[in-house]
This record gives structure tokens, C-alpha cells and sequence, in this order.
């Protein structure tokens, strides 16, 4: 599968934006320059999450690796083309797992760890992976169990893969299968093109149902290059990652920046503060991501920050929640450390606030450089590799002039082409000139003469806790199934830690009562993921419809909120 058109490619590689060279050929590169350096580092506390040790691996032992997993995978039927998904902590296995498909030609297919049958029962028959790489008990889930379950229902024909000493009945055992491996080099396909589908990732918009974003190699390698200018990486730099590996922030923000700068990976994984810190220190981290409230309760910890050696930190990502402006300037000014505003999706969207684009540390919590605006020029190589507009909703004409509200649109070397097998999502997505749309409101600010962008709010009616986007459309169709409630809405309501989290607005049917308990009972029911239920419920006597009958979902922030 290629998910960019052949004239895209072609005018991109011609334009040195895509460069046509394989993930597959930029480990391989990496292999030979560092082969014996450490590479890949697992956290600490493997151990507790799936009852194995740590792993420390240098590059000759991952490439080793990643031959075994591939030569696996092909004796279970996968060839190129073949989808692999994979339900995984923050592991070694789970880069493997990628390299590996990038080696065969396969596509991998990460799913989050909180996913349970609802979601895979939305997943799988749209990607029909040939083989899945989850885990046994995680968190009080048993997830190879699990897909037991389903393919015994019929809901999936995939080949179950666990990790660990054993399995169920009816599944693999990973180092089983690398044990028979045959030794030596797995035979990637001479002709393989970076322009093939390597990942699909699952992202939640204003659809009920998850969304598949296929990106290739030149897509991958591009989000690489980006994120080592931006962050200012150098060779040989650890890299800190206490993302999952299901999407652009994991993949490319941090998987991809490895390869690119040849340094070292070392994962984390569930987020631990006390671990987190001695990651950072130990391993000598030049480059993480931690929320804004993180970073804002350790500048408000000297004591904490005093008792770590962060003397190799040069640059923090943080995103997802609106910065302080206090608490980039303390990070810079106290302790030398960039804190960068990044801006992100899975399609391709993204804007850093770099220190080097937008120096003063107060603007850079607040605004974002107008990377690819018309007639706004920058020193770095990413920006002239996007285009980026703002569109006026309601009428579709572009705004040049700043104090106007408009959804910022964006194209170019990282955006996508369209969703997987979804033709009608892909059409909506992009506007008549090939602009993605972001469903995200900025504006152009008075500050710099008109060069950087602020972000005002969503168009699209989406929840985003702790990073993990939340389609309330989905969540409205199943509290409307409880026999109690005559309809409902699900809103945001700002939370410090996470960004936001989800209220439930419902009306009930004539003399009936409901709890938060008893409405999340219900959900869960349905084996809906954790991290989607609502954590506050709001009874109303009806909803607010504008005259079409449609849900005012913006007025009910307030109910929400109270």
C-alpha cells in the first residue's frame, strides 16, 4: 500500500523534502557507524510491569534482534504488505517490533495498552493483522486472553503473540518463535520503496469510531529530521521516551530521532516521577517530554531538582495543555534547560516553539512560530518543508491579518494523504487546495510583526486527557444506551494533571435517578478503555440544541465545569 499519490512523492524527493530512503536503511546506517554502542534501554522496572529483566542493547544486539522478530513473523505468514499490530508497554520489543516491520515490509499497527474488545472490535477487520504482539496480564488485563476471546467469538483470524515464559492455549511465545528462527540476516525485499505504508496508528476525532492514519518511510524519516533540529539534538544523545509507541509523538518525536541522531533510546513506562528523575540523571538524558504540570510542580521543587544531576538536559518537549510563561522562563534561566511548546497530531500536524525561532521564553509558552506562512521566512530547514494558513470557518477565506480567529490548515512534507480505507474522512479532511484540516482555532499575534501563531481552542468537538484524544460522539451513543437516559453529551472539564478530563451531561428519563458509579458500570460493560470514562456526571433536564436540533456541545463547558 502506498498512501501518497505518485506525483506527491515524486515532486516532494525532487524538492529533497523526501529523500527515499527506507526506515530499514537509516538503522542499517546506524548499525554500522555505532555497532557496539549502547542503543536501546528498557526502564528499570520492567521487571514489575511484565516480569522480566531489563534489557540494555547496543546496536549490533537490536539489528540481531530485529533479524530474529522478522524471521518470526514471515514463518507466521507475514509478507510484505501484511499488517502486525502489537498492544505493548514502553519495551524493547516494541521498537523491534517496528524495525522489523520496516525491514520486511509489513506494516505495523500499534494499538494503546488501555484499548480493550470495544475498540478492537472497531480495529481489527480493518486492518486484518496477521499476527498480534501483546503481552499476558498488564494493569489487571490479561491481553492475550483477551484476544483469545475475540478470535474465538470470530471476530479475528490473527496469530496471538505473547510475551513472557508463557502463553494460553491457542498462543505463541515470542522467544519461542525467535529461538527456531533461522541465523543470520532477514532478506528485505530489494525493490522497497519508502513510499510503501509502514505504520498505521489510531487517532479519535469527532467520529465515533477510531481512525486509521497510514504514513510511510519518507513520512517517518521527514518527522525525524524535524524533531533533531528542533530539539537541537547531536550524535551519540540520549533520547528519554515515556510515550507509548502507538503514535507520531512516540514514533517520531522520539523513536525516529534516535535513529536520525544515532543515539541512545531509553524507554519508561507507566510515567514514575521518582524513575522518571533517575532516568534522566543515570542515563545522562539530553532530551525528554514531561506535561506542563510536571514540569511546572518540579520548577516549584528546587529541593527535588537540586538533588538530580540534569547537567546533560538541554531541552524538554511539553505540549498538549497550554503552557506557563514562568515556568518556561525558570527552566531556561535557572537551569540553562529549552523548554519547547510543541503542537502535534497524527496526521502530520506540527509546530515547534524552538528556542532558536522564538527566543524569549515567555513567547515561546504562549505563541508558535508561523512555520510555512506566506512571506514569513525562518533560518532552520523544517519550516520551508510545510505550508501552514488560517481559514476563516465560516466562509473559507484566508486570514493574513493578526486578532482573527481562524482553524489553522496545514500541508507538506509531514502531513498524511488520507485515512486507511476511509475515502469519505479522507475528503472531509482536506480542503480544496490539499490543506489538511486541523479543526484547531489560532491567530495571527501583533507580537514580532505578525510572525508567530497563538492557539485560541478546537473547532472540532474532541477531549484530550493526558494526551489521549476522546471522541465524545462515542461516548454519547453508549451512555444514550443506558435505560435510564433519555439523551446525552459529553464535555471537557480543565484538569491541572491531565489536560482535561470527561463529564457526562445527561438527561434522564421521567422519574429516574442515576450515579457516576452506576453509569460507569454500564460502560464498562460495554469493555470500553479505562481511560475514556467519565469522571463526573451532570443531570440536566434537557440538552442545548441549536434550531437544526443539533447539541450546542460548547455551552455545555460550563455545566461541566461546575
Amino acid at each position: 500500500m502506498r498512501p501518497s499519490p505518485p506525483e506527491r512523492v515524486a515532486e516532494y524527493r525532487r524538492r529533497g523534502w523526501w529523500k527515499g530512503q527506507t526506515v530499514d536503511a537509516l538503522f542499517r546506517a546506524a548499525v554500522a557507524a555505532r555497532p557496539n554502542e549502547e542503543a536501546l534501554v528498557d526502564a528499570p522496572n520492567r521487571q514489575a510491569l511484565v516480569g522480566s529483566a531489563q534489557q540494555r542493547l547496543t546496536f549490533a544486539q537490536v539489528d540481531a534482534r530485529v533479524d530474529a522478530m522478522a524471521h518470526a513473523f514471515a514463518a507466521l505468514g507475514v509478507g510484505r504488505g501484511d499488517v502486525v499490530a502489537t498492544q505493548l508497554p514502553n519495551l524493547v520489543e516494541g521498537v523491534v517490533a517496528f524495525l522489523a516491520c520496516a525491514r520486511m515490509g509489513a506494516i505495523l499497527s500499534p494499538v494503546a495498552m488501555a484499548y480493550r474488545g470495544h475498540e478492537l472490535r472497531q480495529i481489527l477487520p480493518t486492518v486484518e493483522p496477521k499476527v498480534y504482539l501483546t503481552t499476558g496480564a498488564f494493569h489487571g488485563c490479561d491481553h492475550a486472553a483477551m484476544l483469545l476471546d475475540l478470535k474465538a467469538a470470530g471476530e479475528t483470524n490473527v496469530q496471538v503473540v505473547s510475551l513472557g515464559d508463557e502463553a494460553p492455549d491457542g498462543a505463541h511465545v515470542l522467544h519461542q518463535l525467535t529461538a527456531k528462527a533461522p541465523a543470520g540476516a532477514f532478506p528485505t525485499p530489494a525493490d522497497l520503496d519508502a513510499a510503501e505504508a509502514l505504520t498505521v496508528c489510531w487517532t479519535s476525532g469527532t467520529e465515533a469510531r477510531p481512525k486509521g492514519v497510514p504514513r510511510h518511510h519518507d513520512h517517518w524519516v521527514i518527522n525525524g529530521e524535524a524533531l533533531v533540529e528542533a530539539a537541537g539534538l547531536q550524535p551519540g544523545d540520549t533520547i528519554l521516551n515515556p510515550f507509548p509507541l502507538i503514535n507520531i509523538a512516540a514514533i517520531g518525536g522520539m523513536v525516529m530521532t534516535w535513529l536520525v541522531c544515532q543515539g541512545r533510546l531509553v524507554q519508561h513506562h507507566p510515567f514514575d516521577l521518582p524513575i522518571f528523575l533517575s532516568q534522566m540523571q543515570d542515563e545522562g538524558v539530553a532530551y525528554t517530554v514531561a506535561p506542563p504540570p510536571v514540569l511546572n510542580m518540579l520548577l516549584q521543587n528546587e529541593a527535588l531538582l537540586a538533588a538530580t544531576d540534569l547537567s546533560k538536559l538541554r531541552c524538554l518537549g511539553s505540549g498538549s495543555a497550554p503552557l506557563a510563561p514562568w515556568m518556561v522562563k525558570g527552566w531556561q534561566e535557572r537551569h540553562g534547560v529549552t523548554v519547547m511548546n510543541v503542537f502535534g497530531s497524527n496526521e502530520g500536524t506540527s509546530l515547534f516553539s524552538t528556542g532558536e525561532a522564538i527566543p524569549d521564553p515567555e513567547q515561546r509558552a504562549r505563541f508558535f512560530p508561523r512555520f510555512g506562512a506566506e512571506g514569513v521566512d525562518w533560518p532552520a530547514a523544517f519550516p520551508a518543508k510545510i505550508r501552514t494558513r488560517l481559514v476563516a470557518p465560516e466562509t473559507g477565506e484566508e486570514i493574513t491579518e493578526p486578532g482573527i480567529e481562524g482553524e489553522l490548515r496545514i500541508a507538506g512534507a509531514m502531513t498524511f494523504d488520507g485515512y486507511w480505507k476511509a475515502p469519505e474522512l479522507s475528503r472531509q479532511a482536506f480542503d480544496d487546495d490539499g490543506f489538511f484540516r486541523t479543526g484547531d482555532l489560532f491567530e495571527i499575534t501583533p507580537e514580532a510583526g505578525g510572525r508567530y501563531y497563538r492557539f485560541v481552542g478546537r473547532c472540532k468537538e474532541i477531549i484530550i486527557r493526558g494526551g489521549l484524544n476522546i471522541s465524545p460522539a462515542e461516548l454519547d451513543v453508549m451512555i444514550e444506551s443506558h435505560p435510564k437516559v433519555r439523551e446525552a453529551s459529553c464535555a471537557a472539564y480543565p484538569d491541572e494533571r491531565l489536560g482535561e478530563r470527561v463529564c457526562a451531561v445527561v438527561a434522564l428519563r421521567p422519574e429516574q435517578e442515576l450515579t457516576l458509579e452506576e453509569l460507569n458500570a454500564h460502560l464498562r460493560a460495554q469493555d470500553i478503555a479505562a481511560f475514556k470514562l467519565p469522571e463526573k456526571l451532570r443531570i440536566v433536564d434537557a440538552l442545548p440544541r441549536n434550531p437544526l436540533g443539533k447539541v450546542l456541545r460548547r455551552e455545555l463547558a460550563g455545566v461541566a465545569a461546575s
